[in-house]
């Protein structure tokens, strides 16, 4: 079974503060909101097996298990829905705030030397990285079909439709996003995170326990750059597109040519750039 998927409080996720704001040589105290970040260890079981530790990760309160399962997925230690027994959230007699720490129970054994094969270390800031990864991930990624060919015109729409959908960042101006689109435009989900990588975690996990794995003829946006870490998630989600709101690194561009994904970077009003596989882009030019 699943933790409940109640969110938690928006106290939680945007916590209120006193501020000096100066404007000119005006000053005053006002009220102003700040995105959470809280501690979230994850764990991981087989039958039987006592848990075994993965990561802990920095982040935003809410969708827990979505990250839990997304962030497994896109390292390659679960591959599919079927293989989660249930996910579960911390003893609330021993922790004040359960969501802190997540059990993913599985269906199969799980062989802890993974995790120590893999020297995880993750932070709201930056996600799991570095060229020696490249490689893995070209492994672990299953070819993507070369569909789907959309519009510029809906390249241009999706920006605005996702911060439509950031309820937090409303709030507080202090949360990455990462958005699924259809190929006509049309939102499939949209999850919030300060880490950039979380909230595509938590988008891909939430598409995994629906069972909706992988993401082929769908376009995924992330609210910021496009590092080699997105590309490497959106790749193991089999996402045939990625298009981000501002740069990507040279690595990105690197990994995204040799998993065969369209990247996307700029996008914002009417214009974009796009690095790799341009052949899903209709413009009608080379």
């Amino acid at each position: 079974m699943l933790p409940r998927p109640d969110e938690p409080a928006l106290a939680r996720r945007a916590t209120s503060v006193t501020v000096t704001a100066v404007r000119g040589r005006d000053a005053s105290r006002r009220e102003d909101r700040l995105a959470g970040e809280e501690p979230m260890a994850i764990r991981v079981a087989g039958p039987g097996q006592a848990p075994a530790d993965v990561a802990v990760t920095m982040r935003t309160p809410g969708h827990e298990a979505e990250l839990a399962v997304g962030f497994l997925h896109a390292e390659g230690l679960i591959s599919g829905r079927d293989e989660v027994e249930a996910v579960e959230l911390g003893d609330a007699g021993a922790i004040a705030r359960p969501d802190d720490e997540v059990l993913v129970r599985l269906r199969r054994p799980f062989d802890p030397a993974l995790v120590a094969e893999r020297h995880f270390a993750v932070s709201s800031s930056c996600g799991i990285c570095g060229k020696a990864a490249l490689d893995d991930v070209h492994v672990r990624a299953r070819p993507i079909p070369d569909g789907p060919v959309v519009a510029p015109e809906v390249l241009w729409s999706l920006p605005a439709r996702l911060r439509e959908a950031q309820a937090v960042f409303e709030a507080t101006g202090g949360l990455h996003a990462a958005g699924l689109f259809e190929a006509d435009g049309t939102l499939v989900a949209a999850r919030e995170d300060i880490g950039r990588h979380n909230a595509l975690d938590k988008l891909i996990g939430s598409r995994l326990l629906a069972g909706e794995l992988p993401l082929h003829g769908r376009i995924v946006l992330v609210s910021g750059r496009a590092g080699f870490e997105l590309v490497q998630k959106a790749a193991v989600a089999g996402a045939p597109i990625l298009a981000a709101v501002s740069a990507p690194s040279d690595l990105a561009v690197e990994a995204a040519a040799q998993l065969g994904m369209t990247l996307v970077g700029f996008l914002r009003g009417d214009g974009f750039n796009v690095y790799t596989r341009p052949d899903r882009v209709a413009t009608g030019r080379p």
